[in-house]
């Protein structure tokens, strides 16, 4: 530096002051310096991690919790003069900058949502960190939540909820297991009884149909049977439906019954009997009498 010699490396920006005025930055290389005059102050552009360490944060239900997290920033190679002249310590700012932001997040919301959505806290602080710090040419890439921890009472609470919450889900599970295995046995019983009656009605079909075509064949069969008797009864003649009549009054005869009532056309049946007799009786008397 005596010499005015200066050797920027690859990852710095030389921000240079000439009598306490800012005339430019050199980028890496062999710089020349005029002594007494120049004032070079060189910033590294490497990305820093930095873990800021745990402090008490309180949220808007005024529960404490501890949280700690780390920043991931770096200085932009355009605007890197900045980090020399708008701010004394850029470094110590920006974690400064960090514990505000954070506490004013946390402030805004319950433990719930702080435990729940560590990614929005984490994206919002980022967002909020990012608007300040680009007027010291300081970026903050990320923003990470390690560990967000509430009091012990409220742990041992959680751990109570959290315990009622799965004997809530298991008798959950366990009565809807119940219920899908109650329909699954009413629904067997209703496709058994569905089963059953189509049984009983294909049977009774089949009953209904084998008596249908059973009283069919019966039909047939008397109607074949008439058919026949009276193709027999047209080659019948008048004396053998006499001796038929003569053989239906044998058995009145052997009756105990003392009336009998005939129809009118009895009598023209047995006219040919009775013709028959008298022709007898008039051969007989003839004979007689030649023979007298």
């Amino acid at each position: 530096m005596a010499s005015g010699l200066i050797v920027v490396q690859q990852y710095e920006r030389l921000v240079v002051q000439r009598l306490g005025t800012f005339v430019g930055s050199r980028r890496p290389g062999l710089h020349f310096l005029i002594p007494v005059l120049d004032n070079g102050t060189k910033v590294d552009l490497r990305e820093r991690v930095t873990r800021v360490p745990t402090q008490k944060y309180i949220t808007v239900d005024n529960v404490v919790v501890d949280m700690d997290f780390v920043i991931y920033f770096r200085v932009m190679e355009d605007t890197a003069e900045r980090a020399v002249l708008e701010v004394q310590n850029f470094e110590q700012a920006v974690i400064n900058l960090a514990f505000a932001t954070l506490r004013a997040v946390i402030g805004a919301i319950d433990l719930s949502t702080a435990l729940s959505e560590r990614e929005r806290i984490r994206d919002e602080v980022q967002v909020r960190m990012d608007e300040v710090t680009a007027r010291w040419g300081v970026k903050v890439s990320q923003v990470e939540i390690n560990e967000i921890d509430p009091p012990m009472g409220v742990k041992a609470a959680m751990e109570r909820q959290k315990s009622a919450d799965a004997i809530k889900t298991a008798e959950i599970t366990e009565s809807e297991g119940q219920r899908q295995s109650q329909i699954n046995r009413s629904e067997g019983e209703k496709q058994a009884a569905i089963l059953e009656a189509e049984g009983r009605r294909q049977a009774q079909i089949l009953d209904a149909e084998g008596e249908q075509q059973a009283t069919v064949l019966r039909a047939q069969g008397f109607s074949a049977a008439l058919e026949r008797i009276f193709q027999v009864a047209t080659t019948i003649d008048a004396k053998t439906m006499s001796l038929q009549y003569f053989e239906t009054l044998k058995s009145l005869g052997a009756s105990p019954s003392t009336k009998f009532i005939f129809p009118m056309e009895f009598t023209t049946m047995l006219a040919p009997f009775l013709g028959m007799g008298s022709s007898q009786r008039q051969g007989n008397g003839g004979n007689s009498n030649s023979q007298t």
